[in-house]
């Protein structure tokens, strides 16, 4: 119901005037795309994130390495069948003990972000109002913006609570 409401508020342009850099968290953990998926799942473990984003050297966004991702390489390391041997795993199954299988957990100790990183992520600029970012998160069917400057080097991050905090402030 409140997803509803929010993009009834956002489509009727009640937030224009709230933008990316009004909302967007700065305070940013980032990754890079040589250090390994076991350092991945800590810092997303530890800080309760569902993705991070990767960065080169110099902060440039090269991608982002989410749950999802991790999940999904685990399974194609090692996708075995239930214990009841009716169906495989799925990635829409509620069961993720293939992530937790020991060859899995052994190839994320030594596999890199790089191996499992989305590069296809969306990203704003801190001046995209909040109703455009919002049309961005449903078309996309996305959890997050990266917001970046005009080099490309992250400056932020907005996910669909801060577009609800965005919609809060506006009214």
């Amino acid at each position: 119901m409140w997803k509803l409401e929010l993009f009834r508020r956002l489509k009727e342009g009640m937030s224009a005037m709230v933008r990316a850099k009004d909302i967007m968290s700065r305070s940013l953990i980032t990754i890079t795309e040589d250090e390994t998926l076991k350092e991945a799942i800590d810092l997303l473990t530890m800080h309760h994130f569902g993705g991070l984003p990767v960065v080169d050297g110099e902060g440039n966004l090269r991608g982002a390495v989410s749950i999802t991702d991790i999940v999904q390489f685990a399974r194609g390391i090692d996708e075995k069948p239930l214990v009841n041997l009716s169906k495989w795993f799925s990635a829409k199954s509620d069961d993720i003990d293939t992530f937790y299988s020991r060859k899995s957990r052994e190839a994320m100790k030594n596999a890199l972000v790089r191996d499992a990183m989305s590069v296809k992520i969306i990203t704003a600029g801190e001046e995209e109002p909040l109703n455009e970012m919002g049309r961005m998160m449903k078309r996309h069917r996305t959890n997050r913006i990266y917001i970046v400057d005009d080099q490309g080097k992250i400056i932020g991050i907005v996910t669909r609570a801060d577009l609800i905090q965005g919609v809060s402030k506006s009214s």
